[in-house]
């Protein structure tokens, strides 16, 4: 019997993008505000002496992880797909002192969802497990991504 416990913390940003070639109204310039949440697995801490002792993570550490890997990136930017024509215009957003990212995948909640958890698994201690994230950029729509999924 294991004593595997999932923690989860969630999280809200506000994110512009455009989908470069969609035949839809994404095609335009537009934005979401995101929920995200991330859940991670392992065991609570045995150690008596360790200040961390019964949890699996501390909150607040995980919230420093998904914040600098993510929200602080994220957050009030607008996001373009740097492989099409889009880079043009992200470069003139630029040069007005706008915040842009650029990414090299078309910035869908599912490519967002690839890109977080592969940016979080690479920053979580080495006995914690990334279990699982949904991203969703409105009230009925959102993207999940399952470790189980992935192996």
């Amino acid at each position: 019997m294991g004593n595997n416990i999932r923690i989860t913390k969630k999280f809200a940003f506000e994110t512009g993008h455009a989908l470069y070639g969609y035949d839809g109204k994404c095609k335009n310039v537009h934005g979401h505000s995101y929920k995200l949440s991330v859940t991670v697995i392992g065991q609570p801490i045995s150690d008596s002496t360790n200040v961390k002792y019964g949890m699996v993570i501390d909150f607040g550490d995980l919230k420093k992880i998904v914040k600098e890997e993510i929200v602080d990136v994220f957050d009030h930017a607008t996001v373009f797909n740097k492989n099409t024509p889009h880079v043009e215009l992200a470069k003139e957003l630029e040069a007005r002192d706008h915040n842009v990212l650029l990414v090299d995948y078309q910035p869908t909640s599912e490519m967002m969802v690839l890109d977080f958890a592969k940016k979080i698994k690479n920053r979580l201690p080495k006995h914690i497990s990334l279990h699982s994230l949904k991203l969703q950029e409105t009230d009925s729509s959102f993207a999940q991504w399952f470790a189980s999924d992935n192996i």
